[in-house]
């Protein structure tokens, strides 16, 4: 079997690495993930390292234990690790046991994603979209105080004012709340990384995050959630997720409506939400058609 040279092997890791980051967006694509990490480096460049180590983890636990190389390839044990990094950054303050709980948590994620994967495609399960970093991320959260990390002091944000403008840079929070971010430059890069790597989730994406917000605001939910883009990254990774199944445009909408409400369900309960409302919304969409069509087919037979 041909063996990569170091040169050739290290370019297939790179774009590896950075399909993983454009895979927090559901999509396989380079630039996009050169883009979410520039958006990183002028969100809190602080962060970069531990999303680095994250993707790097997962990938190569993904390589040594031989899961299919057109899956790492795209990306898809990678973004796990990279969400995992970021949470760990934002969360806690320094200690040297943060990378060690990044390479654990990345590398479980990997692990936990292939049998997974598996059963979806020969057992038609559902995606598992960013169920590992959910799941190991609460449990890390859980686990804060015996393991003696200090949550992060975070500082109070300056009210944003509620007029066209403040809306505009609301939508573009939307987006880079993704990602941990709140700063609407990063939510632009964001953008312009879905738009380079596939238009219609990049206008499916700026409907989610907007309709997130109006939903929030008309259901008088607090104002400064709104406008820091909380209410609108579910609804934003719900309508590039469910626009990509098939052509129906109220499919994404209802995706936007059942996250916002799935995310206030996850906060009364005092969980923190992260990406879980949105991975409901798409089941729920998901599970409802397949349910429907196999219904339609019984009736016809």
């Amino acid at each position: 079997m041909h063996k990569l040279s170091l040169p050739a092997r290290a370019r297939r890791d790179l774009r590896a690495l950075l399909n993983g980051f454009s895979q927090i967006f559901l999509l396989s694509h380079p630039g996009c993930g050169l883009l979410v990490v520039l958006a990183i480096l002028i969100g809190a460049p602080q962060l970069l390292g531990g999303a680095l180590l994250g993707g790097l983890s997962g990938m190569l636990i993904a390589q040594r234990r031989g899961y299919p190389s057109a899956d790492i390839e795209q990306g898809l044990y990678g973004y796990n690790g990279i969400l995992l990094g970021l949470l760990i950054g934002v969360q806690f303050s320094w200690t040297p046991l943060l990378p060690l709980l990044i390479i654990l948590g990345a590398g479980l994620s990997s692990l936990g994603l292939a049998p997974w994967m598996r059963c979806m495609r020969e057992r038609q399960w559902l995606p598992a979209f960013t169920l590992p970093f959910v799941a190991l991320s609460w449990l890390l959260l859980w686990l804060a105080t015996p393991l003696q990390l200090d949550l992060q002091s975070t500082a109070a944000s300056q009210p944003h004012p509620l007029d066209w403008l403040g809306s505009l840079a609301a939508i573009a929070r939307g987006l880079a709340q993704v990602i941990f971010l709140d700063q609407p430059l990063a939510g632009a890069c964001l953008l312009l990384g879905l738009l380079l790597a596939d238009r219609r989730a990049a206008c499916w994406a700026l409907l989610g995050s907007a309709g997130g917000l109006a939903l929030g605001l008309l259901q008088e939910l607090p104002q400064h959630d709104a406008l820091t883009g909380l209410y609108g990254y579910n609804g934003a990774l719900a309508a590039i997720a469910l626009s990509q199944v098939q052509r129906r445009p109220w499919l994404p909408w209802l995706g936007i409506v059942l996250a916002l409400l799935l995310q206030l369900g996850f906060t009364g309960l005092g969980l923190p939400p992260l990406t879980m409302p949105f991975i409901l919304a798409c089941w729920l969409v998901r599970a409802s058609q397949r349910r429907l069509r196999q219904a339609t087919a019984e009736s016809t037979r």
